[in-house]
């Protein structure tokens, strides 16, 4: 069953005008999205309201709707973790818990026996996948068979609270409230129900409580494995909830939500400028792999009355000397290993190259295409680098959380396992084709998930490969190319055949000098987006948490 989720350009010179850029809007959006999210700032603080000593047992007992049998609130409150100031309460608020005031169930489990003579319905349930944090995720629904009797216990509600038991940790306490999305739907096992029993009271305030201040009592609470982490419906139960008269938790509640939708404004417009840089930058780089972003140098020459090294002339230099400093490798080794000639490129499906460019391939000008070590490597505190497909990002080579290897270990690894500078990396297992040109002298091995395009005799600008490299036209052939399912691999050999354009060395760094111009203001814009979705994220945890001190409204 399917249903809907519930919930700069620049000016360029000469014809680079014509390039499709997106709409240089970026500073405008940036300072619409800033504006949307200062906005999202409250009034006047509220004055801090005088607090009651919930020490007083006679306060929680007059409350005619709670079940007061087990533990006090207070008692919970004050082992749970549950932040709050010395527990005290603004006046005419009380500690209770969730059992106080609600009726806690499990759900179906699936694969149930059932008596022969039981008559069996499909219907949809929900899972823990269903059940987000703010929000029902009803995309994708499954169906279970189960009694009538079942289905009529356990059929949700308007109103009904859900609470994930666990999983992942994340998962943990994780809820949101049924507003009879389904005509009939049931709930899993592993999704707790809670069910007011005062219709006075206001489900979202319970839930926005649980899915923030409320995770701290869960992580204490909780059953904890590796990377797992679950609660029973005994401890979900002892949820202490700071619970306001009924009137009070509405208006917080509407409070909470016009601010939410006031900040999910802003926070949209900061995703339309992260989408709109984003295709900005992967413009810029097709742009400069066609040729179209700074004037050719066959137009230059042409203007300037002067002739050129074309792409084509280059080209065979790269493969002269490719040849030449394979035969002198033969000589230093004294091997008499045959040359091979790298294949051309195949360029039926090729887009159209500018006047004195040329298309060839990475096997056409490297020296060799390989990956690192493959053997277990001992590992120490301090010594040789490591360099795994993590630390391959963003253009450059991260050391930081890098592991380490002996120099003995180190020193008995091949040439190929060892990058020299120049020689540009390339991811191959995981999240391929992210690359970096190494431009240290600092020595370190790469392991089997990174490969190396050794470039010793290569003259081309490593920074020009590396922009074709993160470019559409070398993306797309990798992820055509990519193999594996959970975990993707990249081919060195089909890597070595795919086409690398090759314009004139004097273009290539006319061509670099501006990529670098336009990009350094994309990341200038993508720094400032990144600071004010931090900063929504904290007026969102600021809201909530004067909601639940009584400090919003």
């Amino acid at each position: 069953m399917k249903k809907k989720t519930t919930r700069r350009k620049s000016k360029a010179t000469s014809r680079q005008t014509s390039i499709n850029f997106p709409a240089a809007s970026e500073p405008e959006l940036i300072a619409e999205s800033a504006a949307a999210v200062t906005s999202t700032k409250s009034g006047p603080k509220p004055r801090r309201k005088k607090t009651t000593d919930i020490g007083d047992d006679t306060y929680n007992r007059n409350a005619s709707e709670c079940d007061s049998s087990g533990p006090s609130a207070l008692s919970l409150v004050k082992k749970s973790g549950v932040p709050h100031e010395s527990y005290g309460l603004p006046n005419g608020w009380r500690w209770v818990t969730l059992r106080e005031i609600a009726n806690i169930s499990g759900g179906i489990t699936k694969g149930q026996k059932c008596r022969a003579t039981d008559v069996l319905r499909s219907v949809p349930y929900l899972r823990v996948a269903n059940v987000q944090r703010g929000y029902l995720d009803l995309s994708e629904m499954k169906v279970i068979a189960a009694t009538e009797t079942k289905i009529s216990a356990l059929q949700l509600q308007p109103g009904d609270i859900l609470f994930n038991e666990g999983g992942d940790r994340d998962k943990l306490g994780r809820g949101w409230i049924w507003n009879d999305e389904l005509p009939v739907c049931i709930h899993q096992n592993h999704v707790f129900r809670a069910r007011l029993r005062n219709a006075d009271h206001s489900p979202r305030f319970i839930s926005y409580y649980s899915n923030s201040a409320g995770q701290q009592y869960f992580y204490d609470q909780g059953k904890h494995t590796t990377n797992l982490a679950s609660i029973n419906l005994t401890r979900l139960g002892e949820l202490p909830i700071p619970l306001p008269p009924p009137a009070e938790q509405h208006r917080i509640v509407a409070e909470i939500e016009k601010q939410f939708t006031r900040l999910d404004a802003g926070v949209a417009a900061l995703k339309r400028v992260q989408a709109n840089l984003k295709r900005y930058r992967a413009a810029v780089l097709k742009a400069a792999c066609e040729g179209r972003l700074v004037p050719t140098e066959a137009e230059l020459a042409r203007r300037e009355c002067r002739t050129f090294a074309t792409g084509e002339q280059l080209l065979q230099r790269i493969l002269t000397q490719r040849r030449q400093w394979f035969e002198k490798q033969q000589i230093d080794a004294r091997t008499k290993k045959k040359y091979v000639e790298p294949a051309k490129p195949e360029t039926q499906n090729l887009p159209s190259l500018p006047d004195g460019w040329m298309w060839g391939t990475w096997n056409q000008l490297s020296n060799w295409v390989t990956y690192g070590f493959t053997r277990p490597m001992p590992h120490v505190d301090a010594g040789m680098p490591i360099v795994t497909a993590k630390g391959v990002t963003k253009g450059r080579i991260d050391f930081e959380g890098a592991h380490f290897t002996t120099i003995d270990a180190y020193v008995k690894l091949s040439e190929k396992d060892r990058p020299l500078p120049g020689d540009i990396l390339i991811t191959k297992d995981g999240t391929i084709g992210r690359a970096a040109v190494v431009d240290t002298d600092r020595e370190f091995c790469i392991n089997q998930s990174v490969a190396v395009i050794w470039l010793r005799s290569c003259p081309m600008q490593r920074k020009f490969m590396l922009t074709v490299i993160e470019s559409e036209l070398t993306q797309k052939p990798i992820l055509a190319k990519a193999r594996g399912v959970a975990i993707q691999h990249l081919s060195i050999t089909d890597f070595a055949k795919m086409a690398i354009p090759i314009p004139p060395l004097a273009e290539q760094t006319r061509i670099v000098a501006e990529v670098e111009r336009r990009l350094s203001v994309v990341e200038e814009l993508e720094a400032v987006v990144s600071a004010n979705l931090q900063r929504a994220t904290r007026l969102r945890q600021s809201i909530l948490q004067k909601a639940f001190t009584g400090n919003l409204v």
